[in-house]
């Protein structure tokens, strides 16, 4: 079959190296793609915007492609996945009123709301003032959140008035364009979060190994928020039971919900989860594609073909796909970014040492890079996903680090403590 994977980063090259790893796999095309999917054989990239449904539709129609994987939430909230099934095409992802589910904090709140699914209590402001003046109220610490999307960015946990401020005047401001023009304050949970990611066709529910990642870009979790500077999986904390709590808790509920309101919800739910102290699951966040870097770190564990699971999941048989198939060990995801990230960083330098990295065993999943006359550059905040499995999460860290050692570009920046609770020596 040939596929088309909608998207530019870490997860849709890392959705692409998996997916070729299937005899069933004939060509994939990627729109736009970066210099993974440029280099990787059976891949090709296309100059087309995530935006442009016209030229995808146009292009899957041409190719003859058989399934078409969006990758990335903003052409899901634009409603990628109706325009194309009105041309007949299949699509993995969800129609624009289930990606409401990211695109819109506050439906997504009202949603857990009337769905009984445990949440932070939260309260939705469309000014600073009366923003501000509920901060007061209720005290720090406290979450501000963008309503819209900001990718991975528009999420402040403020431990002081001051800072809560700030984050609402940012909002406000301009600094998430019109993703910020209604915030969402929710109290602050605490806990481990994790992530927890499953394939769902609007009725069946297939949840995938959990993980976690590191979204602060300083080492011990500290400074301000990315989209992810690494991640693991599985997470030791989400045992079994555990994932039978979250998928009776929270996902059943979340598709049932969305089925009430007339959405068949296919695609990704991602449940971003915080563990209370008590061992509580309750859901920070619910995103509707592939996290960013967790499938980086859950994809090389993977033994069930990919294509069919999507294929499933997009045409409504996904009950009567087999269990998932799962290798042993822990996967290690490691984010080399570029200086600066997540504010203002440069682009355009030559990236090298893949080939030694990969040498050692590693998987090297390109995020933020691009092929220019044969050169490999860098082009984004996040850079490279530098991913190697092992027995323990020592190991598959160990190696992961040795792999990162090997590369290089100017201006590299990745975090030395990713997994640390997977870990013994940091």
């Amino acid at each position: 079959m040939n596929i088309l994977i909608v998207g530019s980063g870490g997860r849709e090259h890392a959705l692409a190296r998996t997916l070729l790893r299937s005899p069933q796999v004939k060509q994939i095309l990627c729109t736009p793609g970066n210099g993974g999917t440029a280099t990787t054989p059976g891949c090709q990239n296309l100059d087309i915007e995530v935006e442009n449904f016209e030229a995808i539709a146009r292009t899957a129609i041409d190719k003859e492609i058989s399934l078409v994987v969006v990758g990335p939430e903003l052409p899901l909230a634009l409603g990628i996945t109706d325009y194309l099934q009105e041309h007949n095409l299949t699509v993995f992802g969800p129609v624009q009123a289930g990606a409401q589910i990211e695109s819109s904090k506050a439906w997504a709140k009202a949603l857990m709301q009337e769905a009984n699914i445990p949440t932070a209590k939260a309260a939705v402001f469309d000014n600073p003032v009366a923003a501000k003046t509920h901060v007061n109220a209720r005290g720090t610490p406290i979450v501000i959140k963008a309503d819209g999307l900001a990718a991975g960015k528009g999420v402040t946990v403020a431990t002081t008035v001051a800072e809560a401020n700030h984050a609402i005047d940012a909002a406000f401001g301009g600094k998430f364009g019109k993703a910020g023009e209604r915030v969402v304050i929710e109290e602050y949970l605490s806990g481990q979060e994790v992530s927890l990611l499953a394939l769902t066709d609007g009725t069946a529910i297939r949840p995938l190994l959990s993980a976690q990642d590191h979204k602060r870009i300083g080492e011990g979790d500290t400074g301000e928020n990315t989209g992810g500077m690494g991640a693991y999986a599985p997470a030791p904390i989400v045992t079994p039971e555990l994932t039978n709590r979250i998928d009776t808790e929270i996902l059943v509920p979340a598709v049932k919900a969305m089925g009430d309101r007339g959405i068949i919800y296919r695609g990704v739910l991602y449940a971003g989860l915080t563990i209370s102290p008590t061992g509580d699951p309750q859901v920070i966040e619910f995103n509707c594609r592939f996290g960013d870097p967790e499938i980086q770190a859950i994809l090389p564990l993977l033994e069930t073909p990919l294509e069919d699971l999507l294929l499933a999941t997009a045409t409504g048989r996904l009950q009567a796909q087999p269990p998932i198939k799962w290798r042993r060990g822990v996967s290690a995801c490691v984010v080399m970014a570029a200086s600066g990230y997540p504010g203002t960083y440069e682009k355009g330098k030559p990236i090298a040492g893949i080939d030694k990295a990969e040498a050692l065993g590693a998987i090297v999943f390109h995020a933020g890079t691009k092929l220019h006359q044969q050169q490999l550059l860098t082009n984004g905040g996040r850079v490279l996903g530098v991913t190697a499995v092992g027995e323990t999460g020592d190991r598959a860290f160990a190696k992961a680090y040795g792999a990162v050692d090997c590369i290089q570009f100017a201006g590299q920046y990745y975090r030395k403590d990713i997994g640390y609770r997977v870990r013994s020596e940091i």
